[in-house]
């Protein structure tokens, strides 16, 4: 994908002294009193940020955070505990400036924070007016935040239209290229793990998916409607019977090609969807119609494990059973171990997905964890994201 990139602009020197527009996301979850809880969308802001400031660029920052009221201010949707948050990582003051779109005053190697951009009027539905405002306020727009580059708003879209100079920062830029290394150009075999409780929202990745990879892992109750597809018996596992005519046809499309969809030989049970519920591991084919299935069997984990450890490339969306749950996590432990000992490029996504690979300490030994939820799933589904359209469109003139 042709973009122009931040860091490309500052070693040729286009950078120094200019005024500087970074849209990152900084949409972190908070308790009650207003603290954050967590940081990682702050921390992965911050190169982009000292790239600017080091170049002698005058900077202004903006996100969104929560689902505010356009137009309406309450104290809960201010970025201003962000404001300090980032403040700490730079090891400098971030100033929060409100009511910005009309003009904000910062300095050459300065930084000031720009207010919840979903605070204005017509953000998103990015209305043309306030885009050009935004625009007028930069000599250079950079997208840095991946996590809403599936939506066509104001600071996502509309500024890229009308800023002079529009580029990727560089963790957009990083999301591109692991994208394009694992779905435009992947050293096979391609191997993708699409799990979750429903078919249904998935489904339109399913069948994307089905077209290019070689082979397609299934999880969660996903997986059961794969198997009640296949003709097994599921008890009262979570399925959607409604939808085995489409898990049928993805299945066809992937034989079709010589690939597969694995379907489970062997299941962990139990009779009630409780943490301390007797766990019993059995064949697929003896399944009771009063077991609950909670996670794949030791067998199966085995059988994908091997395939992963052979991949040339791994994509990663969602747990393989119910992972919280120690008696049912040997599944989605042993896939997400499989995935780090492999020699794949491999790269994860959705919150699940981050939340199993904290929880077994594999960050360093996954290729690349995309910061995007809905994006990196809309990605998957092959959609072109409303952000990556605008940048290519602007780097070709």
């Amino acid at each position: 994908m042709n973009i122009l990139r931040f860091e490309d602009l500052v070693a040729q020197g286009k950078a120094a002294g200019q005024r500087v527009f970074i849209r990152a996301d900084l949409n972190v979850p908070q308790d009650d009193a207003g603290n954050i809880t967590e940081d990682t969308r702050i921390r992965a802001s911050v190169p982009a940020i000292e790239l600017a400031l080091k170049a002698g660029a005058a900077v202004m920052v903006t996100s969104h955070l929560g689902r505010p009221t356009e137009g309406e201010f309450k104290p809960e949707d201010s970025l201003a505990p962000v404001a300090k948050r980032l403040g700490e990582l730079l090891g400098r003051e971030v100033k929060l400036v409100s009511n910005w779109v009309d003009g904000v005053s910062v300095n050459a190697g300065e930084v000031v924070l720009l207010e919840n951009c979903r605070l204005n009027k017509g953000e998103k539905k990015n209305n043309e007016e306030l885009a050009r405002k935004m625009a007028a306020l930069c000599d250079i727009f950079v997208n840095d935040a991946f996590g809403t580059a599936h939506r066509a708003e104001g600071t996502t879209y509309g500024i890229a239209q009308f800023a002079k100079i529009a580029c990727a920062g560089p963790l957009l830029s990083a999301e591109i290229d692991a994208i394009s290394k694992a779905l435009e150009a992947p050293k096979r075999p391609l191997v993708a793990i699409v799990a979750g409780s429903k078919v249904s929202t998935k489904l339109t990745i399913l069948q994307s998916l089905s077209k290019n990879v070689d082979g397609l892992i299934v999880g969660g109750g996903i997986a059961n409607t794969f198997m009640l597809a296949a003709g097994l018996k599921i008890g009262k596992s979570l399925a959607e019977p409604d939808l085995l005519g489409e898990a049928t046809a993805v299945i066809a499309a992937m034989k079709a090609r010589g690939a597969e969809v694995p379907i489970p030989e062997d299941v962990v049970v139990a009779k009630t969807f409780a943490a301390d519920a007797p766990a019993t591991i059995k064949a697929a084919t003896d399944v009771a119609d009063d077991d609950l299935i909670l996670d794949i069997g030791p067998k199966t984990a085995a059988k994908l494990a091997a395939q992963l450890k052979a991949a040339g490339t791994v994509v990663w969306n969602g747990p393989m059973g119910v992972f919280e749950f120690e008696a049912f996590s040997h599944g989605t432990e042993t896939v997400a171990r499989a995935i780090a000992d492999s020699a794949a490029f491999s790269i994860a996504g959705g919150g699940d997905t981050l939340a199993a690979i904290a929880k077994y300490g594999i960050d360093k030994d996954v290729g690349y964890i995309s910061t995007g939820g809905g994006a990196f799933l809309e990605v998957l589904e092959g959609k072109t994201l409303p952000a990556f359209e605008i940048l290519s469109k602007r780097a070709a003139g």
